[in-house]
């Protein structure tokens, strides 16, 4: 081990390096031998190369081990052994650097990872881009978003250019929105409204500039909290009007019975009697009004006293075959064409038979309402899967659609077209959907045809 010495070994190259300039030039003096003086020389220059490239040999055996780190390449160890206590040292410390290294990368890539599924899983969608457009990072919740904006399609994009193929207005507002700011995109698809709501700030990273956006649907959300204000609203009109009409409908009962004993009493005059039939008259107006007046309320209060669902395992066609009875007459009365269809026929869905049943008697009374003044009404009743898989539900009709100026009032409680309606109808059947944990929407083409669809979740 000894003649692996660094100080060992230099001490001895330099050592043979004097002995042998001493000898040149020894013979260099002599006159007889000048070969022995040019090989001397060349050995002193070759000695002089080993020493150096000796000596350099630590110093490339650091620059290796040195890049390694830098590289990253934590396969790489500076050796050291029985060069001496000066390299044991530091080989000792490089070791100790290497280490923490190790547990710094170890602790960082925990964070990475922590951090990346922290950003997967959270339900905000989120989406990082550079300020040209580069798409650097897009979350899962975004991803299900963009997609569903997309009907099914993969959602692969790379720049937000790409969200063109959603809606233009989208593209332009995560290009031009700064940091701090919100902004609210609203547009009509096909079978669903949607209503983002899009928050962006900004940061620099490695000289570049990106931004982050956050990306929500609200539409789910403003629909709940828009029906829950309009339950709150009908349990205290309801209950504010009942407790005033009921004892005006029953004084005004009890009063037309006294009236009535009394204009048969002998000693009314014939005069006072007109006058208390008059009277009697007038109360019982007021009583059936009253009665009338509670009849309606009461209608109103299902809205918001709709029975827990009983969710049970539904077989479409047999709910389909129910259905068509109750309506065969009135079709036939109005000379309508309906048609039934169910793919697959073993079509099952979860939910509760009963409720779900009303929101179809629903749709279809209205459906038969509005084709019927048509000479050649249709009614489809359609159930199928839609492109994720998802069991649908479908009544069309060739109506007159609905206009458009309505659309977006057409779930409101109390709001009607008709001449005779309570305005409930639709509105009692988004609620009844979203207590089945599925949705209603509509798609209509004025003077063509009017789509409701019944979306329910995979359960």
């Amino acid at each position: 081990m000894v003649f692996k010495h660094f100080r060992f070994q230099c001490s001895l190259r330099v050592l043979l390096l004097t002995a042998t300039i001493f000898l040149f030039v020894f013979l260099f003096k002599q006159e007889n031998f000048v070969t022995a003086t040019f090989l001397t020389g060349f050995l002193i220059l070759f000695q002089i190369a080993s020493l150096v490239h000796f000596i350099e040999k630590t110093n490339r055996d650091l620059a290796r081990f040195l890049f390694a780190i830098k590289y990253e390449d934590f396969s790489q160890t500076f050796t050291s052994a029985g060069l001496g206590k000066s390299f044991a040292e530091l080989q000792h410390a490089f070791r100790n650097v290497l280490q923490e290294i190790r547990q710094a990368r170890a602790e960082k890539e925990e964070n990475f990872q922590y951090l990346r599924t922290l950003v997967q899983h959270i339900g905000v969608g989120l989406i990082v881009y550079r300020t040209t457009g580069e798409i650097q990072l897009i979350n899962t919740a975004a991803q299900r978003l963009l997609q569903k904006q997309r009907n099914g399609g993969p959602a692969r994009f790379k720049t937000i250019r790409d969200l063109e193929k959603i809606n233009a207005n989208l593209v332009q507002t995560l290009l031009n929105i700064h940091s701090g700011d919100k902004a609210l995109l609203k547009w009509q698809e096909e079978d669903h409204q949607v209503q983002l709501m899009i928050f962006a700030t900004e940061f620099r990273l490695r000289g570049q500039r990106y931004k982050l956006a956050s990306i929500q649907n609200i539409h789910p959300e403003l629909e709940e909290k828009e029906m829950e204000a309009w339950q709150t609203l009908i349990r205290v009109l309801t209950h504010e009007i009942m407790n005033s009409i009921t004892p005006i409908s029953s004084l005004a009962l009890t009063a037309g019975e006294l009236l009535a004993q009394y204009t048969q009493h002998e000693g009314a005059n014939e005069q006072s009697r007109e006058e208390l039939t008059d009277i009697q008259s007038a109360l019982k107006t007021i009583q059936k009004r009253s009665q009338g007046l509670l009849h309606f309320v009461e209608a109103y209060r299902k809205l918001a006293h709709i029975p827990k669902p009983d969710f049970r395992r539904v077989v479409v066609k047999e709910l389909f075959s129910q259905l068509e009875p109750l309506l065969k007459a009135q079709i036939k009365h109005e000379n309508i064409e309906l048609t039934i269809s169910v793919q697959p026929e073993t079509l099952e869905l979860v939910a509760d038979p009963e409720l779900l049943e009303q929101v179809l008697l629903n749709l279809l009374m209205n459906a038969i309402q509005a084709v019927g003044a048509r000479p050649k009404g249709k009614i489809a009743l359609i159930a199928k899967l839609d492109a994720r898989g998802f069991p649908i539900i479908q009544v069309r009709d060739n109506g007159p659609g609905i206009p458009e100026n309505i659309r977006e009032k057409i779930f409101i409680p109390f709001f009607t077209t008709k001449s005779v309606g309570t305005g409930i109808g639709l509105s009692l059947s988004k609620q009844i959907m979203r207590l089945l944990r599925g949705s209603i929407v509509f798609h209509s083409e004025p003077g063509k045809e009017t789509v409701f669809t019944l979306q329910f979740s995979v359960q």
